[in-house]
């Protein structure tokens, strides 16, 4: 048995490396650094039902231990990303992908996922509930037990694939939120995604990124993540892929003691774009040092 294996939803991955949606593209791009298939999976960049131009420049702000970053869902859309995107990844990735969906009302998550659902390499959808809910007055489904209870319920009627629905960390339970996802249905759970953030500059007195606010990520938000994962794990059934900071192969093998099946790697491939090759290169020699025979026997052995 290969040490680093794991399954997730039926899906059985040679190690439990997952670049996150966002930041390796739609993955093809990335096959010049490396060969792809040493990696777990990939989550596809976040796909909306419609293409979308994104927000205005700029977009990006450094921060001390990571990045804000507000690119709002630039996508060429659902249907181009099946007819062109997905196969082109099929060329040089030959195992399952993740595909990241996000939707602003229920009816284009709906949409979204079950053409996404008939891809023949997909083999997870992943929620992304942290978009605006534009029938719900702009706030995100995520924030809310009951909207993720009925975006997930919804979803799960048009699809054959396994759901995992990607947590928001901007709420005051994430518990309540992540217990409301499998009760309706939800097969998994990926958390975190990012904090909300904001950097001024100091010279022009203004915001930094255009649309003022944006997503937190990178080494600093790890131990949220981790806190995060282990209160969720502590609480739910179904299996948890881990995302948020993630940078080393000491990294994953905390993030799963403390819940997580798998692991999302996200703003270090922008440092890095060997971040997740490296990763797992490392781990066999990180678990012969911690006394560890297989990445499966640690899951959540810190709850």
């Amino acid at each position: 048995m290969n040490r680093l294996e794991i399954e997730l939803s039926g899906m059985k991955m040679s190690n439990p490396l997952i670049p996150a949606s966002g930041c390796f593209g739609f993955g093809y791009v990335m096959s010049e650094y490396y060969d792809l298939n040493i990696l777990g999976s990939i989550s596809i960049k976040g796909t909306t039902l419609s293409p979308r131009a994104g927000n205005p420049l700029p977009r990006v702000a450094e921060c001390p231990d990571g990045l804000i970053n507000s690119v709002g869902l630039q996508n060429p859309g659902v249907r181009k990303v099946v007819s062109e995107e997905l196969p082109k990844l099929a060329k040089v990735f030959h195992k399952p992908v993740v595909a990241n969906i996000s939707g602003f009302s229920i009816d284009e998550y709906v949409e979204a996922c079950r053409i996404v659902n008939d891809a023949e390499n997909v083999g997870i959808i992943e929620l992304n509930v942290s978009c605006p809910n534009v029938h719900g007055g702009g706030m995100s489904f995520g924030t809310q037990p009951e909207s993720v209870a009925e975006v997930v319920k919804a979803v799960k009627k048009v699809i054959t694939k396994p759901l995992y629905v990607k947590l928001t960390p901007n709420v005051t339970d994430i518990v309540s939120i992540a217990k409301a996802a499998e009760e309706a249905g939800a097969d998994g759970l990926c958390l975190i995604n990012t904090l909300l953030g904001m950097r001024i500059d100091t010279k022009t007195r203004r915001p930094v990124v255009a649309n003022k606010m944006g997503g937190f990520s990178g080494p600093a938000i790890f131990p949220v993540a981790v806190r995060m994962i282990w209160q969720v794990a502590s609480a739910v059934s179904i299996p948890i892929i881990g995302c948020g900071g993630v940078s080393t192969a000491d990294n994953v093998i905390e993030m799963m003691m403390a819940g997580a099946t798998a692991v999302e790697v996200g703003s270090a491939n922008l440092v890095n774009p060997y971040a997740c090759k490296d990763i797992i290169e490392a781990l066999p020699s990180r678990m012969d040092k911690l006394g560890i025979a297989t990445l499966q026997e640690i899951i959540g052995t810190a709850l």
